[in-house]
Order: structure tokens, then sequence, then C-alpha cells
């Protein structure tokens, strides 16, 4: 049960922070394009940091808490959800926080000319 506990974490990311979507209308998902703009660097950076990484045995992966299938550069697939997973989970709570509070996020709207 213990190579579940990752994905298990990960699943429970999505579920807590699921609701804000329909509840709050933060409208992450409906604007996936600019999701995946903001996501996309990070994956590239951090994915190519990982795979040199643990090629250079820097740090390992326990096979006793992942699952064993692993993709190229050996990382496991958790880990290449763990990119995916919590910077979108990071989005709906500061999209909720700005839907809440009014926050602009240092994004003040347009002054017309």
């Amino acid at each position: 049960m213990g190579h579940l506990t990752y994905l298990a974490l990960l699943a429970a990311c999505l579920v807590i922070t699921a609701p804000l979507e329909p509840v709050l209308r933060v409208r992450v998902y409906a604007r996936w394009r600019r999701l995946l703009l903001a996501m996309v660097p990070e994956l590239v950076v951090f994915l190519a940091w990982e795979v040199y990484a643990v090629a250079r045995g820097h740090w390992h992966f326990d096979g006793g808490q992942v699952l064993p299938l692993r993709l190229p550069g050996g990382l496991p697939v958790e880990e290449v959800l763990f990119f995916l997973v919590v910077p979108t989970c990071a989005v709906l709570a500061l999209e909720a926080v700005r839907t809440v509070t009014g926050w602009d996020a240092g994004y003040p709207e347009r002054e017309e000319a």
C-alpha cells in the first residue's frame, strides 16, 4: 500500500481544491490554455532538473513509495504528476483568494486612455 502514498497525496490535493472551480467560479480549468502557458516553463525546467539529479545520483525515489512505472530518465510517473498537480492547485488557490478578496494580485485593470 505504501507505493500508493505519493499518488494518494496528489489525488487529495486535487480533491481538496476541485470545489474552488464550480463554487467560486474561478475559471482556471475554463482557461486551460492560460494554465498550460503558465505551467510549461515550470515543467520543462524542473523535469530536466529531476532527470539530471537522478542520473547523477543526487537523489533517488524509494521504490516502496511509488508505482513501478518509470518514465524516460528514470522518473516515477508520480513525480511528473507532481509538477502538474501542485501548480494547478496553487493557481486554483490563488484565483480563489483573488475572487473572494477582490485582490488584483499586482495586475490592476487597464486604464482606458
